[in-house]
């Protein structure tokens, strides 16, 4: 890694370069930066703001050379558009119970994360995980994580999600769910239940991470309305 100093008590580093995991042909690159220490909370928000991400103990964002295609994104949680379609889903899983809970990792959580993995993303970067690498991922945290977890009547682990509370909003860090339960559409709905928390919270934003145009694995994101796009003038309301 290259080392910066962009502020007298910040320091931003450079990741070498590697393949796109998105755009196939192109080159990631990110800038990241340190998140632990007393302020790490409002670090966080202000970083969040700025379009970073949090990945375990550090923040980061892509720089990627002659390529600006991922875009922050989140939703403006208090003027949030219920669809149809959205009601439906919540309709759907009226049955679960959300407990949110400390962010610590289970035996029981990680079984339903491997099969994911195993189902969704045969060959991806995370689908060779152990149980060690998968309980960093929850626990590694300088910050406010939570883990929520959705249980059927049975109390059947359904789906999980890794969260961050800011002051000001949520983060949707990583969610996983079973797919054999297709009908549920619970990815959908665990977004869905964060801006009901932001809702009545009275946090105004709901943070999804970064929205590639012409990505199929992203495209579900611009279902979610209004949802602010960083760009060179500040957040901005992007259209579908």
């Amino acid at each position: 890694m290259s080392r910066q100093l962009i502020r007298p008590d910040r320091f931003f580093f450079g990741t070498r370069s590697l393949p796109c995991p998105y755009v196939r042909g192109k080159t990631e690159r990110k800038v990241v930066t340190d998140l632990s220490g007393p302020d790490a909370n409002e670090l966080y928000e202000r970083l969040s703001q700025a379009g970073f991400r949090r990945s375990h103990n550090v923040a980061y964002r892509p720089a990627c050379p002659k390529c600006v295609d991922c875009v922050p994104v989140r939703i403006v949680a208090s003027d949030f558009i219920w669809t149809r379609s959205f009601r439906r889903v919540v309709r759907n899983n009226k049955d679960l119970k959300a407990d949110d809970i400390e962010a610590i990792a289970t035996i029981e959580q990680y079984r339903l994360f491997s099969e994911y993995q195993r189902q969704r993303h045969q060959g991806g970067e995370m689908s060779g995980m152990g149980y060690d690498d998968y309980r960093a991922m929850i626990e590694d945290t300088p910050v406010s994580s939570r883990t929520v977890e959705f249980r059927d009547k049975a109390g059947r682990l359904n789906g999980v999600m890794l969260m961050d509370r800011m002051e000001k909003s949520l983060s949707a860090v990583y969610s996983f769910f079973n797919t054999t339960v297709s009908e549920r559409s619970l990815g959908t709905y665990m977004i869905l239940w964060m801006v009901e928390q932001a809702h009545s919270l009275s946090l105004p934003h709901v943070y999804l991470g970064y929205w590639i145009t012409g990505s199929e694995k992203m495209a579900y994101k611009a279902r979610f309305q209004p949802l602010e796009a960083l760009g060179l003038n500040g957040w901005k309301v992007q259209k579908k």
